[in-house]
């Protein structure tokens, strides 16, 4: 059995005692939450309350997952008594009643020298109440989706999930449902994923709104703007999280692609958006059947023109399908489902505006950007064989050509390997920007950490300079690799940037063919053909990219 420090209890000791009884318990709360939300009943269904039974006040309440130890009910037991919640001031009591004998054991054991005393009654009549109330807010609550409806529709987001839209859909890339029913006429289909950061579908109820929200958050103005931007959408979606994730670190949370993830740790989200309803995290009947019909329009649309989705330009395609409406054996729809390469057209228009806008504000004081290569990538400087070079020339749809003779060993050449949506994404920025003009190495520092590194710089034909990977200059292996890359460079003054997928898969850190996605040659470049110095880290920035 664990046992409190001395200097908690010293501290503890110091605080008032007062001559409250407290009462505490930890029951299962399994209302709590949505249980689709919860694989098997698991997740944070025990709930442990300390209340003050004298003032009739909440001292501490927490919600703990059922196969954590009693320590949990004394973690509840700290807070109560130093930082307790409003309007309970820190103090200590002088008795504690509980109906649990285990609990009562526990806690004379780990509280000795506070001068507490911990007594067993068979009822908390204020613990008591406390619980019913809780179990009646439930029964009254909406629940996320209609019961009738629940498993058909987690059983179609699952299905969405493995169909995974987003590996040929950019988010950009508008898809229409007209469905003419349910008092929906047409839903214009946004599929999140292809950046690896969220994945989910919004279906929003006109174009209007859909590019109304667009426009708000490229302007990228403050969080109340972006606030009012988001609830002035009006659309139903499907999203997809993780189980358990608000008991993750959030800086770890951040780095985790969904992707990469078994689908058992996945859980599916519904809901709608409206701007006078605000955000609702659940679904009426109607909404329920009309976003279940055009979710299995997009499953088979994908499914069937799985290959045509995959251009780099998005394809003008029609059709027609016939769906069965869930539970009514006899009813069908007619649902009629396009593409719209010139919506796509205008929703990336804006966005390149709006990411040359950042650029040129900030081109004066910031020379280098590092929002181009996934954080999570790996990256490998080396040669490369002429006859593997032949074979990705041929091989990969994106291809950037200087018709590079073949001197030498091989191409001194960057492999950036990543997952494919976010391999996608990458290629379309740099095809966007032009092209691929130049790739260089430039020293950079940290003066604050008193540490130099390699810094990899490429600059596509828009001459924007952008952040390719950091290495350090005490590394005897990227020395070696970058020893051999300037011998490369040298013999023809070109070179190759390699974007391959697979990342989270065996190839990891060596792609095979079937990996390789895109090819760009270009001239290597010196630091006086971009004319910049030695790169310092700003006060404001803890750590590179520069």
């Amino acid at each position: 059995m664990s046992a409190l420090n001395r200097n908690t209890r010293r501290r503890l000791n110091k605080l008032q005692q007062t001559s409250s009884v407290w009462e505490g318990d930890r029951r299962p709360l399994s209302v709590i939450g949505n249980n689709h939300q919860q694989p098997d009943g698991e997740g944070h269904n025990d709930c442990i309350l300390w209340v003050d039974g004298s003032e009739g006040i909440v001292r501490a309440m927490d919600l703990v997952s059922p196969t954590m130890g009693p320590e949990a009910i004394v973690r509840a037991l700290m807070q109560a008594m130093e930082h307790p919640q409003s309007p309970a001031r820190p103090a200590r009591p002088s008795k504690i009643v509980v109906r649990n004998r285990e609990i009562q054991f526990f806690l004379r054991g780990v509280l000795q020298g506070l001068d507490i005393g911990i007594d067993y009654v068979p009822n908390l009549p204020l613990i008591d109440e406390l619980f019913r109330g809780f179990e009646e807010m439930a029964a009254t609550r909406q629940p996320q989706l209609p019961p009738k409806y629940a498993d058909l529709l987690i059983e179609k987001a699952y299905e969405i999930w493995h169909e995974a839209a987003w590996e040929v859909v950019a988010d950009h890339q508008i898809i229409s449902i007209e469905l003419n029913r349910w008092d929906i006429e047409t839903l214009y289909v946004s599929v999140m994923g292809m950046l690896g950061m969220e994945y989910g579908v919004l279906l929003y109820r006109s174009w209007d709104s859909l590019k109304r929200f667009r426009s708000s958050v490229l302007a990228d103005d403050s969080w109340e703007k972006m606030e009012q931007a988001f609830l002035g959408q009006d659309c139903l979606f499907l999203t997809f999280g993780r189980f358990g994730d608000d008991t993750e670190d959030e800086d770890e949370e951040d780095d985790i692609d969904l992707a990469d993830l078994p689908v058992s740790e996945i859980v599916p989200g519904f809901g709608t958006v409206h701007p006078l309803e605000g955000m609702r995290p659940y679904l009426y009947e109607e909404e329920a059947i009309a976003i279940y019909v055009a979710l299995e329009a997009i499953q088979r649309f994908v499914h069937d023109y799985h290959e045509e989705l995959d251009d780099e330009n998005l394809p003008k395609i029609g059709k027609r399908y016939r769906i069965r409406v869930p539970l009514e054996s006899k009813s069908t729809v007619n649902v009629k489902i396009n593409t719209h390469p010139d919506l796509a057209d205008e929703l990336l228009e804006m966005a390149i505006e709006s990411e040359e806008d950042d650029f040129d504000s900030e081109s004066m004081t910031i020379p280098l950007r590092d929002d181009l290569v996934p954080k999570d990538a790996f990256l490998k400087l080396g040669m490369m064989s002429w006859e593997a070079i032949e074979s990705i020339r041929s091989g990969v749809k994106s291809y950037q050509s200087q018709n590079i003779k073949a001197i030498g060993e091989g191409m001194p050449v960057i492999l950036i390997q990543t997952t494919r949506p976010k391999a996608q994404v990458l290629i379309e920025q740099i095809e966007t920007a032009g092209g691929l003009k130049g790739i260089c190495f430039n020293s950079g520092e940290d003066p604050f950490e008193g540490t130099r590194y390699d810094l990899g710089i490429i600059q596509t034909e828009n001459s924007s300079l952008y952040l390719l990977g950091e290495f350090s200059e005490t590394d005897t292996n990227h020395a070696a690799a970058r020893e051999q890359w300037e011998e490369g460079c040298e013999n023809q003054g070109y070179c190759g940037l390699v974007i391959a997928r697979g990342l989270a898969g065996a190839s990891r850190g060596n792609p095979k063919p079937r990996d390789m996605m895109a090819l760009f040659e270009a001239r290597s470049l010196s630091t006086t053909d971009l004319g910049i110095a030695i790169l310092k880290a700003e006060p404001s920035i803890t750590e590179p990219p520069f």
